[in-house]
C-alpha cells in the first residue's frame, strides 16, 4: 500500500504540530512554568533598593563631573527595571495578567517607557519573530534586516544602511530616546489602552528626571550626565536584544514552518554563566523564552538543556554560541546584507 504525496504531507504537518505538545508537557512535568515568587520579590527589592542607593549618591555627589559615573550605573539599572518590566509583560512574575500589567506600567514608568506600546510591538515580534512583513523588530528605517529592504532605502537611510554594520553600536546611542520617543508618539496618537495614564507616568518621568538633573548640575554637566546616561542605556538594551534574533532567518508567508520550528530556527541563545544571566536579563535564552514566553527567568537555565535535547533529537537546527560571537554574526549579517547598496552605479 503506497501513501500518495498530501497525505504524507498533512501527515508530517501533524508530527510537527505533536511536537510542540510533547515538550510542552516535558517542560510542565519539570515544573518549569510555575511562578516563583520568592525569586521575583528579591530581584525587584534589591533592583530599587539599588536605583534608591544610586540616587542618593546622586544627590550627595552635587554638582561634580564625578556624576558621569553615576550617569553610567544609572544606565545599568534602568535597563534591569526595563527586564524586569519586559517578565512582567509577558506574565512570569505574577498568576494574573492585571498584576503584572500594574507592575509593568509602574516600572515604564520608572524609565519612561510606554508600557502599552511595548506591549503591542512586542507582542507582535513573539507571534512573528524575524517575519519580513509582520516582525516590527527587523522594520527599522535606518537599518536594512533582508535584501528586500534595501531597494527601498533612498537619501540617509539608504546611507545608514548602506555603512550599518559599521554604524549598528553607534546608532545605539539614539535607542535610548528613541524609546521614550516612541512612547509619547504612542500616547499623543492614541495608540494606547490606557492613553491617561501612560500620558501621566511619562511627563512625571521627565519632569522628575529633567528637574533632578538640572536642579543638582550645572548645565554643562547636566546635559554631559543626560547624554552619557541615555547614551548607554540604549546601548545597553541594543546589545541585550541584537542577538536573539539579528542574522538569524527570516522568513515569510511563503514559508510553512509550525510554531516550533519558527520560534527556535529564528532564535539563537548566548552561552554563558549567571553573570550573563544578569546583564542581559535573561535574554540569552532566547529560543526557550520565546518557546515558552510566560516562564520565570529563573527556570530558563534549567529549560535550556531540555529544549536543546528536544531540538537534536527531531532533528531541529539549535542556535547558540557565545557573547562576543553572537556580534560577530550581527555585524556580518548586517554587512551582507547591506552589499547591494555598496555596488558602484
Amino acid at each position: 500500500m503506497t501513501t500518495s504525496p498530501m497525505s504524507a504531507e498533512a501527515g508530517a504537518r501533524a508530527t510537527s504540530r505533536n511536537d510542540f505538545g510533547d515538550l510542552g508537557r516535558l517542560v510542565r512535568s519539570e515544573g518549569l512554568l510555575d511562578r516563583r515568587y520568592g525569586y521575583y520579590a528579591v530581584k525587584i527589592s534589591l533592583t530599587l533598593l539599588a536605583l534608591v542607593g544610586g540616587c542618593v549618591a546622586f544627590v550627595l555627589l552635587g554638582d561634580s563631573w564625578w556624576q558621569l559615573a553615576t550617569a553610567v550605573f544609572f544606565a545599568v539599572m534602568f535597563a534591569q527595571i526595563a527586564f524586569l518590566g519586559h517578565d512582567a509583560g509577558h506574565n512570569q512574575i505574577f498568576r494574573t495578567g492585571r498584576a503584572n500589567d500594574r507592575l509593568g506600567y509602574a516600572l515604564g514608568g520608572i524609565v519612561g517607557m510606554s508600557y502599552g506600546w511595548w506591549m503591542g510591538k512586542h507582542t507582535r515580534h513573539h507571534a512573528g519573530p524575524n517575519h519580513e512583513d509582520d516582525d516590527p523588530d527587523i522594520d527599522i528605517p535606518l537599518l536594512a534586516f533582508t535584501r528586500g529592504q534595501t531597494g527601498d532605502k533612498r537619501g540617509l537611510v539608504r546611507w545608514t544602511s548602506k555603512y550599518q554594520a559599521f554604524l549598528f553600536f553607534p546608532l545605539l546611542l539614539l535607542e535610548g530616546l528613541s524609546l521614550h520617543w516612541a512612547g509619547i508618539q504612542a500616547v499623543r496618537d492614541d495608540e494606547v489602552k490606557h492613553r491617561r495614564l501612560e500620558a501621566v507616568l511619562l511627563f512625571a518621568h521627565i519632569g522628575v528626571y529633567l528637574g533632578a538633573v538640572f536642579v543638582v548640575l550645572s548645565p554643562p554637566v547636566a546635559l554631559a550626565f543626560i547624554a552619557v546616561h541615555q547614551g548607554l542605556w540604549g546601548v545597553y538594551m541594543g546589545c541585550s536584544f541584537a542577538p536573539g534574533h539579528k542574522g538569524m532567518p527570516t522568513y515569510t508567508d511563503k514559508t510553512k514552518l509550525d510554531f516550533l520550528r519558527k520560534q527556535v530556527l529564528t532564535s539563537r541563545n548566548v552561552r554563558g554563566g549567571p553573570w550573563v544571566d544578569f546583564t542581559l536579563g535573561g535574554l540569552n535564552y532566547q529560543i526557550e523564552h520565546h518557546l515558552f514566553p510566560s516562564m520565570p527567568r529563573v527556570n530558563l537555565r534549567r529549560a535550556q538543556p531540555l529544549v536543546r535535547k528536544f531540538c537534536d533529537d527531531h532533528g531541529i537546527d539549535y542556535a547558540q554560541c557565545g557573547l562576543f560571537k553572537t556580534y560577530y554574526y550581527v555585524l556580518r549579517y548586517l554587512h551582507d546584507v547591506s552589499a547591494p547598496l555598496r555596488v558602484a552605479h
